[in-house]
């Protein structure tokens, strides 16, 4: 696997298909890939093949007893309250997009960021 692996076009355009069901989400690419911002805040982006998204620390621990992940894209280096959701929640649009709605739930109560 190489480092800038792009998701596939599947992916890619579901992500975007989700996405659009929260118009006030801004839409802008991270690290080469596309994500979604709430407030200047990254709170849901795909990485490789991954669907990644930002949580509040109470709700952490319900994705990973999903099979979520710690999101860690550079190895050593996991980004705090990020996780990555796992195949069988990524590959069901009405359970993916349960989690993207919490992710932007949890960034609007975040204090907004200045680009």
């Amino acid at each position: 696997m190489t480092a800038w692996e792009k998701p596939t076009a599947d992916l890619a355009e579901r992500f975007g298909r989700i996405l659009d069901g929260y118009p006030e989400v801004e839409r802008r690419k991270m690290f080469g890939y596309p994500a979604g911002f709430v407030g200047g805040n990254m709170v849901t982006s795909l990485h490789r093949q991954d669907w990644v998204i930002r949580l509040p620390e109470a709700e952490q621990a319900e994705a990973r007893s999903a099979g979520a992940t710690t999101f860690d894209p550079m190895g050593g280096r996991p980004m705090k309250n990020y996780v990555a959701l796992p195949a069988s929640i990524v590959e069901d649009d009405a359970a993916v997009a349960g989690w993207v709605g919490r992710a932007i739930e949890h960034g609007r109560t975040l204090p907004p960021k200045k680009r």
